[in-house]
């Protein structure tokens, strides 16, 4: 399957909460949706030395690897090291509205210079062997969404761009935290709509407000090639990952909740004999049985058993014991 056709659903970057033990964690869910990591810099890469950071586990793929930075030759470089890596995708975050990132002068406010994201992307595009997206915003401040959206669009594609990824809201650089950027703006799902008939050979995926499948079908049925899901997912990881091959791909199999915790149970070992500890996997998985009979305790055992020195797969053992009945 191209990695077009695994773009009608993926799951959002976000950061500190789509590492590398949450991705594998969604992978078990869901074999078709498009995973993306947390955002990476590119200093971070090439002059930090963090090249851990692109580490993640065969079984991801398909997987995308989200950059920021707004130096081309910089993120070139950044972009070799992830195609060496193995990822399927490089994409480049013109959408992140967080203080740190416009002090590096790389995210939302990169909306606002599209001849730089131009010059990124065709760098990036030289250097890379797999496709290059971008992930961006409608707007940001006190720019006219209607005018500007166009307009980068047209820019970005024009350096070899063929995908984009809008959520559709505008960001405010000032004066909302990156939360409220994220609830605050009101959606504008008409004018996502309005680009994909505008630009019809672009593939267009959004993203922003997305909290059921039902949603996220109802938004393909409209036009879009693809959506992204970042909070739901994460939250209620079941709801939406475990129908994602069914309900958008076509393809049949649900697995149970309790199906997923024992195919997580060989790389939580591999995980703590490496050194690693249980929460760091775990701690992703609270929301595995959200709205189910026995989450309550779920949530409790593993947030309460899972952070202590020591603790290992018995603990995975005993939250599951502590459900009425296997889900």
């Amino acid at each position: 399957m191209q990695i077009k056709q695994h773009a009608r659903l993926s799951a959002a970057p976000m950061m500190d909460w789509t590492d590398r033990h949450c991705r594998y964690f969604h992978r078990m869910l869901s074999a078709r949706t498009l995973l993306y990591t947390e955002m990476v810099t590119a200093p971070a890469l090439v002059k930090g030395g963090a090249r851990h950071l692109l580490a993640f586990d065969p079984a991801e793929h398909p997987v995308a690897v989200q950059l920021g930075g707004s130096d081309p030759g910089e993120l070139a470089q950044a972009t070799r090291m992830c195609c060496d890596e193995g990822y399927d995708e490089v994409n480049l975050n013109v959408g992140c509205p967080s203080d740190r990132v416009q002090s590096g002068t790389f995210g939302a406010v990169l909306m606002k210079t599209p001849d730089v994201v131009a010059d990124c992307v065709a760098a990036m595009g030289a250097a890379s062997g797999v496709e290059v997206t971008v992930k961006c915003r409608i707007g940001v401040d006190e720019q006219d969404p209607r005018e500007v959206l166009p307009a980068f669009l047209e820019t970005v594609a024009a350096a070899g761009v063929t995908r984009f990824i809008i959520h559709a809201r505008k960001a405010w650089l000032q004066g909302l935290s990156p939360k409220e950027n994220r609830d605050i703006p009101p959606l504008d799902y008409d004018l996502v709509l309005e680009m994909k008939r505008a630009f019809p050979g672009l593939h267009v995926s959004i993203n922003g407000g997305v909290e059921t499948l039902e949603a996220a079908r109802a938004l393909l049925e409209a036009g879009l090639n693809g959506v992204m899901i970042g909070r739901a997912a994460y939250h209620d990881p079941a709801a939406i990952l475990l129908g994602a091959d069914e309900t958008i791909f076509g393809v049949p199999g649900r697995k149970t909740r309790t199906q997923v915790v024992e195919e997580m149970k060989p790389y939580i070992a591999r995980h703590l004999a490496a050194g690693g500890r249980l929460h760091n996997v775990t701690r992703h998985m609270l929301g595995l049985f959200a709205g189910q009979p026995g989450a309550r305790a779920w949530r409790r055992v593993l947030s309460e058993e899972g952070v202590r020195p020591g603790a290992g797969l018995e603990v995975l053992d005993a939250a599951l014991a502590a459900l009425p009945r296997a889900a």
